[in-house]
């Protein structure tokens, strides 16, 4: 039996910039839309995220007959060093009466690449995009909630907790640098939201501590668990092993690796989840 051919991979859209808000220090909000994103279809999850993909400044944007970018010869034109690099981003919200697709990148000075994009984009710019994926929503049958991330996961973890039952309880613990960059976030009565301020430590060790340190709550527990992935290697064990949360009620995912760019660290997360999977099995968690 052979394998199936995978499938491929819809060409990017070809957006514009609507227009952007700094709302945090270290966040902006994009607001894409423009004619080419009225092929956008949106996913109903709430981690619902979109691929950008950033080209080397002058770059031709050869496009199809539907008006999509011709990703492949795009690549064929450029050498290795300098082919198409993406990131992957939240959905923050898509109004599809006004064609807008709202995107919340975070930035720290001229780190990065989406980054410094976001700080400078201006109405008008383009924005190569694809997608959306995701697979994940909050369990409406659920007990509790428990959330846990950094800046990364917060536009997620914003998204989720405005499509919580209004009678919902539970926690959601955010690590941000500092008191400037908390955000007004929508949320049922009984979750409670605990930011966690970085500062000058190492990130995610706060948050580790604040959400080992929080209660018990009503089981079964909906959980979802993302950012740093050391941070997230900890916790899953954390709510895996001490909370019992079973893996068909977690959403868990390292956003980003310490010391390592986006591309190496897509290059090794396959292999770091087989070993995570690979010591929960022993431990019987599987």
């Amino acid at each position: 039996m052979t394998d199936a051919p995978a499938r491929p991979r819809p060409a990017p859209l070809v957006a514009q910039v609507v227009r952007t808000e700094h709302i945090a220090a270290t966040m902006v909000r994009v607001v894409v839309g423009g004619p080419g994103l009225a092929a956008f279809t949106p996913s109903p999850h709430a981690d619902s995220y979109v691929k950008v993909l950033f080209l080397p400044e002058g770059t031709p944007r050869p496009l199809r007959q539907d008006g999509r970018l011709d990703l492949d010869a795009v690549r064929a034109s450029l050498p290795p060093e300098d082919q198409p690099r993406q990131r992957s981003y939240t959905v923050r919200a898509f109004d599809p009466v006004a064609g807008e697709l709202t995107l919340d990148f975070v930035v720290h000075g001229d780190e990065g690449i989406a980054g410094p994009w976001s700080a400078g984009a201006q109405p008008g710019d383009e924005v190569l995009l694809s997608g959306p994926g995701g697979a994940w929503s909050p369990d409406p049958d659920a007990a509790s909630y428990l959330f846990a991330g950094d800046a990364s996961a917060l536009p997620a973890i914003a998204v989720a907790l405005e499509r919580l039952p209004a009678d919902a309880v539970g926690h959601a613990v955010i690590e941000v640098h500092g008191p400037e960059d908390e955000i007004p976030l929508a949320r049922p009565a009984g979750v409670q939201v605990l930011w966690v301020h970085q500062g000058v430590a190492v990130a995610g060790l706060a948050l580790v501590d604040t959400v080992v340190a929080l209660p018990e709550l009503p089981a079964p527990v909906s959980a979802f668990v993302h950012g740093e992935a050391g941070v997230v290697r900890e916790l899953r064990r954390h709510v895996r092993a001490d909370r019992g949360v079973g893996r068909d009620q977690l959403s868990v995912s390292g956003y980003w690796r310490l010391g390592t760019d986006d591309e190496g660290w897509r290059a090794t997360k396959r292999d770091w989840l087989a070993t995570i999977e690979q010591a929960e099995a022993a431990e019987g968690l599987a």
